[in-house]
């Protein structure tokens, strides 16, 4: 997660990563793009819906990420849904490759945002939900609030 003293602004968020998967842990990566996918960015135009990482020669891959063409670009623009690399230290990304090799692990990206005025990716290491655990986790979240509510509640009458 960003520092608190860092500048941070959010440029799109992957909610349904958050309904499909159990995240284990964390990181956060920088993207190597090209100059019209940064301005397309700045104007907020990114889809991390179906994205996934990949690990290819040693290096992690940002496939299936849509980051619209940018209009005054011209015949230098990009394609929208192209392979961008991650950028890792190699620890990480050994790490993070020998996890993945185990069934049910995937690596998925959460959230771009720009912080200190680069780009920046938080990809996040989980396993797959069933349908059934999904029903459960959203039993479970309402539970969770109804809670804080009634807790609220007391609290605002006493």
């Amino acid at each position: 997660m960003p520092d608190a003293k860092a500048d941070f602004k959010p440029i799109a968020t992957n909610r349904k990563a958050y309904a499909d998967y159990d995240f284990e842990e964390t990181l956060e990566a920088g993207l190597s793009l090209m100059g019209s996918e940064v301005k397309s960015l700045r104007n907020g135009s990114c889809n991390l819906r179906d994205g996934f990482v990949e690990e290819r020669g040693g290096e992690l891959w940002l496939l299936q990420v849509h980051i619209s063409e940018y209009t005054q670009a011209n015949i230098w623009g990009h394609e929208p849904l192209r392979p961008r690399k991650l950028l890792l230290h190699r620890k990480e990304i050994a790490k993070l490759a020998e996890k993945v090799r185990i069934k049910g692990y995937s690596i998925v990206p959460t959230k771009l945002y720009w912080k200190n005025g680069r780009a920046k990716i938080e990809i996040a290491l989980g396993k797959g939900r069933k349908q059934y655990d999904k029903r459960q986790a959203i039993s479970d979240r309402e539970n969770k609030i109804q809670m804080q509510r009634i807790i609220k509640n007391r609290s605002q009458d006493e």
